[in-house]
């Protein structure tokens, strides 16, 4: 990832590399930010603080964003890789991306009050698995090893699941009964390779079953969508989210193989680097599932510092959806008269 130069142009100086007949402008994608099971999660733990007043612990990163996770802990969340590192009787939540059997058993053991804010899109996921491994069929999950909501999925079922990271490993998988298969996926994967990978396993395993409904959520594929739309006719694309946030760096992907004739991913507007300019005319921006919009509207800020102060908002999907707060939240919330929905204000919304 290119590095901030030490010593930056003025705003006039970028601009002169422009093309002069170039009309410098921003495509801005949307959908973009902050999904349902973002807002919900966030909105989660931030309640939970203000109930139950600090610390509150979470396991994981509640979602992949690095400012989500300094500003909930600026306000007293502590942020932990396992269950043991929380005192016995303490309060933790689950983070969106969901966990095993094994780590709500290890909570229950150490006596831990929980709240879980898994996303609901993850957890449909979870009870396919269980579901089609009583079955008795095999899980081919596809997804990256090691990510978090990988590791939950395939706790459900370790003994009927095998992971499918790519298309090389698609074509080399091992299954016990070819007849009793089925597929699932991570729900922030590029659908693109999903299909590529699917359509793999299917030549090689004519019965293989699709889950009842697309595993990949609704705000992964509205994101890669509009992404799409704008790539061809951006001479550079900025994707606002972290590095570990699966969704983002599948955008940046996703941009460059659409016609992006350069694309990177940024978690601040200040991460920006000015050579990026050099003879761009036109740059698409959007963010990941778990990015607020106010980090997007600092790029937008230092991007017409620069002369890009046209923007176009391309809208491909509008999103309405919201789902209920944590179970555990709920009733506490309702005796309070609090809204016990994920409150929806901070994912985005068309603004022309």
């Amino acid at each position: 990832m290119p590095t901030v130069p030490r010593k930056r142009r003025t705003p006039d100086e970028v601009a002169a590399a422009v093309p002069v007949d170039g009309d410098k402008k921003v495509l801005l994608a949307a959908p973009r930010g902050y999904c349902a099971g973002v807002d919900r999660a966030v909105i989660a733990v931030e309640k939970a603080l203000e109930h139950y007043g600090p610390p509150v612990y979470v396991r994981k990163q509640i979602v992949h964003n690095v400012h989500v996770v300094s500003t909930l802990e600026e306000q007293g969340a502590i942020f932990v890789e396992e269950t043991d590192e929380v005192p016995e009787g303490a309060l933790v939540v689950f983070s969106a991306h969901g966990v095993s059997p094994a780590v709500v058993q290890s909570a229950a053991d150490r006596q831990l009050r929980t709240i879980d804010a898994t996303c609901p899109l993850v957890t449909k996921v979870h009870r396919e698995a269980v579901r089609f491994a009583r079955d008795g069929n095999e899980i081919l999950l596809i997804g990256h090893e090691g990510h978090e909501e990988v590791e939950g999925t395939y706790g459900e079922a370790p003994d009927h699941t095998t992971i499918v990271n790519n298309p090389d490993e698609a074509r080399t998988v091992e299954v016990r009964d070819p007849n009793k298969l089925i597929w699932l996926s991570q729900t922030t994967l590029s659908v693109d390779e999903t299909l590529e990978i699917v359509s793999i396993l299917r030549e090689r395993f004519p019965a293989l079953q699709d889950p009842p409904s697309d595993d990949i959520c609704y705000a992964t594929s509205n994101r890669q969508a509009a992404i799409k739309k704008i790539a061809p006719q951006s001479d550079l694309v900025i994707v606002v989210g972290s590095a570990n946030s699966s969704n983002s760096v599948r955008l940046v992907e996703v941009a460059l193989e659409y016609g992006a004739k350069a694309a990177y991913r940024v978690d601040f507007a200040n991460q920006v680097d000015e050579s990026w300019f050099e003879g761009v005319a036109s740059v698409g921006v959007t963010s990941g599932a778990s990015v607020p919009e106010v980090l997007v509207r600092e790029v937008l800020s230092l991007l017409a510092d620069y002369g890009y102060g046209e923007v176009e908002e391309v809208v491909t999907a509008q999103e309405d959806i919201l789902f209920s707060l944590p179970k555990e939240l709920r009733a506490t919330l309702k005796e309070r008269g609090d809204d016990t929905r994920g409150l929806g204000g901070r994912v985005a919304r068309p603004t022309s």
